[in-house]
């Protein structure tokens, strides 16, 4: 049975533990919750791909042993920031919530996961398959040394699985891919004086990002997502005010449906640039894929019958922003994502969490894994 004061009290201890990506250390938060998972008689190993960047690996063993089921939240946190009321690593409880840096993202659904297994630990109970619990680094920067190397290199080979890293109940069934780009565009440097002399990049490139801005991206409908979107993220350019600048890069941020490519849309900007200057670079700097799984597949049913049992209402919706769902896909592992922390609280000021619902959360774990 879910333990609610000793649940409190753990997610207390893991706000505490400082694991922010940037400057990224896992160290001290892994060994804390490989100790307690000991406690209960739940062994685990460590598994690194850089040096202070550990991932901690779990497992119980099912009815079925044939099949595994992987259940995954992460380590790290996004930087605290300034300006909190409750202090970010307090984990003060106030009104039922608890505040905290990494209380809905994702320190609560971790200490939710770990309750649930504890629990299950301490009543005896067998999942139907085994159980692999995965707490992962560096989900915040990429997951570069965590979940994508432990997939690639057949550290985890899952059947099937559940990333905790949502909100609200949300059942992700649909998400965005995403790329990341930088474009750098090179001018002719001149006196501000004589700008004729020269060739601006910074004019160059106000044109090249009007047209991307005006682009007709492809229509392609999604019951859970909005249109594909282009976002200008950064610009530089230029050295002094009274110099023709003769650089200028600025990075866009392109989020895009199930059934379009990263591909075509380079190819766009390409274009584009080519139509007002030949001295230019792209650096792709990060792609990931969009991903959508059916509503009526196993996980997606039997997470919601696990929920309707705890009264609460299924949620399958899709996520604008990408969660570590998309990695599985080329591997041709189901997954979905789901988490049990406050909307809208995701990389916020005053992060916190409702204490219920991480108590239900552990609930519905229990009861689906059952």
């Amino acid at each position: 049975m879910i333990n609610k004061k000793r649940l409190a009290k753990l997610i207390q201890k893991l706000i505490s533990i400082d694991s922010q990506n940037p400057p990224g250390n896992e160290s001290n938060i892994c060994r804390f919750v490989a100790e307690y998972l000991k406690n209960f008689g739940i062994r685990s190993r460590v598994v690194e791909f850089r040096k202070g960047r550990p991932n901690l690996i779990a497992e119980i063993k099912g009815r079925d042993s044939s099949r595994n089921i992987l259940i995954t939240p992460h380590l790290d946190t996004v930087p605290a920031g300034r300006g909190w009321k409750f202090g970010a690593f307090s984990g003060t409880i106030h009104n039922g919530k608890i505040y905290g840096l990494g209380a809905t993202d994702c320190k609560g659904n971790l200490a939710s996961a770990i309750e649930a297994l504890c629990s299950m630990a301490e009543d005896k109970l067998v999942p139907e398959y085994n159980v692999i619990f995965a707490a992962t680094a560096d989900e915040e920067t990429g997951s570069h040394f965590g979940l994508i190397p432990l997939i690639e290199k057949g550290v985890l080979k899952p059947d099937e699985a559940v990333v905790l890293d949502a909100e609200d109940f949300a059942i992700v069934v649909a998400q965005k891919g995403l790329v990341h780009l930088k474009v750098k565009i090179r001018g002719r440097r001149a006196h501000g004086a004589y700008p004729w002399l020269g060739e601006n990049a910074i004019d160059i490139a106000v044109q090249v990002l009007k047209e991307i801005k005006s682009l007709k991206l492809k229509n392609i409908r999604n019951q859970y997502l909005r249109p594909a979107t282009v976002n200008v993220g950064t610009i530089r350019g230029g050295d002094k005010v009274n110099i023709v600048a003769d650089w200028c890069e600025f990075e866009l941020d392109f989020r895009f449906l199930p059934g379009m490519r990263a591909e075509d849309f380079i190819q766009k900007l390409r274009s584009i640039i080519a139509g007002f200057t030949k001295t230019y670079s792209i650096q792709t700097q990060s792609i990931q894929k969009p991903y959508e799984i059916s509503k009526k597949h196993r996980l997606v049913s039997d997470l919601s019958e696990a929920m309707k049992k705890n009264k609460i209402k299924p949620k399958p919706q899709g996520s604008e922003g990408a969660t570590v769902i998309t990695f599985f896909q080329d591997k041709k592992i189901p997954a979905i994502a789901t988490g049990f922390g406050q909307r809208g609280c995701f990389h916020v000021v005053d992060e916190y969490a409702k204490l219920s619902s991480l108590y239900k959360g552990a609930a519905v774990l229990v009861e689906f894994l059952k």
